[in-house]
């Protein structure tokens, strides 16, 4: 009996407790009301595409934990559900978790998604040269034997007849040097010269004052690999014994004169660019023995190649300062360097004709994009044959307007673009309205170009993009083409 009593009074004292707090939150007794709320995260950064868990909860802590509502205050940069967060697009949002009447705010940062890294080296072209080799002029110089081509001649080199314009590039030579040998390596148009120095143990780079490297370990009749470089503004001249696996290396920058003639900003410190075909020979000496002879591409496996003409070779004549700031670079840069550029001044529509052949099919690449036109050859025939071998490819072509110049010449050729673009459904970017006074196209706006004089005829003239015509350049991009960054 006593036992049911005690029964009673505790029922009737939980009753009445219940009784005065309700079933509404105003009727909590205070030390059950939530205080706060505690998350594992007071702000945090991801890339598109990324998720994120979040985690929460209320304070003081319950032994049941209540459902917490998430929210995001912008949907379209990042999605919040029970605390399980998905970036969406790049830009800035919070995300906001409540109960009752207490909320916790978690700022949060979305930024582009980082491009896969793109792959190792292509092999361009690749030769032991063992016997004659078609592409190869050897000019008299030398003579094929079981061993490679050995030079025995001087006064003119051995030419590659094969033309390359890719800005991360390089050639590798399998060589042996007689003991008094003067061997350079060069381009065909002589912009570029490098020397390896048997006798004075030396390699160089003719630049102004030369650029050079004492090498204590090159002596006559050993093998040797010479590779040279060049990577947008930068050359490299590397060596390396075979045998002991000693390696020397020197490095020279072509500072872009920020134009040309009396526009340039500075003097400059060119090294060349390495145009058109390489080249090597016998400066002095006995002979150089030549065994294999490779060209790579740095880059294997990118996301776009952009090619083009002068315009799309910015490291010709932007200062290294400023280099960052080019169109191409900027591109490139937003792909976290899944991207190369081939650009060559003077170039024509049958120029990147010729080179894109000896270099597209060894590269993977999702998109090509093209500005062409500046020195002529847009014909609708030959945009259509260029559009036509890049889909052969298996990438997708993008050709763009050119930028406007001072002649307004690319109103016309960018209508043959435009036509040769709807020929093909194919899309392009509008570089002639980044680079327009009023931005529809016509009039160039000069505050975004290097002044120039030169000296061939052409006279003053504002012509390649400085660094403010890069950056609206590129953002034009952002306008035009959005895929290639996603």
């Amino acid at each position: 009996m006593k036992r049911n009593i005690f029964l009673m009074s505790v029922l009737l004292s939980y009753l009445s407790v219940f009784s005065l707090s309700g079933c509404g939150k105003d009727n909590i007794p205070e030390e059950y009301k939530a205080q706060g709320i505690h998350v594992n995260k007071t702000s945090l950064t991801l890339k598109v595409g990324d998720r994120e868990q979040l985690s929460a909860s209320v304070v003081p802590a319950v032994a049941h934990p209540p459902a917490l509502q998430w929210s995001s205050a912008d949907e379209s940069v990042a999605t919040v559900d029970d605390g399980l967060m998905e970036a969406v697009a790049a830009g800035e949002t919070s995300v906001t978790v409540a109960y009752q009447d207490v909320s916790r705010v978690i700022a949060v940062k979305v930024e582009e998604a980082d491009s896969p890294a793109p792959s190792g080296r292509a092999v361009l072209y690749e030769s032991a040269l063992t016997a004659a080799t078609p592409e190869l002029s050897v000019n008299g110089l030398g003579n094929y034997t079981a061993d490679g081509l050995r030079i025995t001649a001087k006064g003119n080199t051995v030419q590659l007849n094969k033309f390359y314009a890719m800005a991360e590039r390089m050639a590798q030579y399998k060589v042996k040097f007689s003991a008094d040998a003067k061997a350079v390596f060069k381009s065909s148009q002589g912009d570029f010269n490098a020397y390896v120095d048997v006798p004075n143990r030396r390699i160089s780079i003719a630049t102004n004052p030369v650029t050079e490297e004492t090498v204590d370990f090159l002596q006559g009749d050993r093998e040797y690999t010479v590779e040279i470089y060049h990577v947008y503004q930068q050359a490299k001249v590397r060596i390396v014994d075979e045998q002991t696996g000693e390696e020397a290396e020197i490095t020279a920058v072509h500072d872009g004169q920020g134009g040309c003639g009396a526009g340039a900003l500075q003097a400059g410190f060119s090294v060349g660019m390495q145009w058109d075909h390489y080249c090597f020979g016998l400066v002095s000496g006995t002979s150089v023995l030549v065994k294999q002879m490779t060209v790579y591409a740095l880059k294997g496996n990118v996301k776009l190649l952009i090619y083009g003409d002068s315009i799309t070779q910015p490291e010709g004549y932007f200062p290294t300062m400023d280099f960052p700031l080019s169109w191409t670079q900027r591109i490139i840069g937003r792909l976290n360097g899944n991207a190369a550029s081939s650009g060559r001044g003077g170039g024509t529509i049958n120029t990147v004709l010729e080179y894109i052949k000896n270099e597209l099919p060894f590269v993977k690449t999702k998109y090509v994009m093209v500005t062409i036109g500046t020195n002529g050859g847009n014909t609708a025939a030959n945009l259509s044959e260029l559009v036509e071998y890049i889909q052969s490819q298996g990438a997708i072509p993008i050709l763009n307007n050119i930028p406007c110049n001072e002649s307004g010449t690319q109103i016309a050729v960018n209508q043959v673009i435009h036509q040769v673009r709807q020929k093909y459904s194919i899309k392009g970017c509008r570089f002639d309205f980044a680079t327009s006074l009023n931005g529809d196209g016509q009039q160039v706006d000069k505050s975004t170009m290097y002044w120039e004089n030169y000296t061939n005829g052409w006279g003053e003239i504002y012509h390649h993009p400085n660094e403010k015509g890069g950056q609206q350049m590129f953002d034009r991009t952002l306008i035009d083409l959005p895929e290639i960054y996603e």
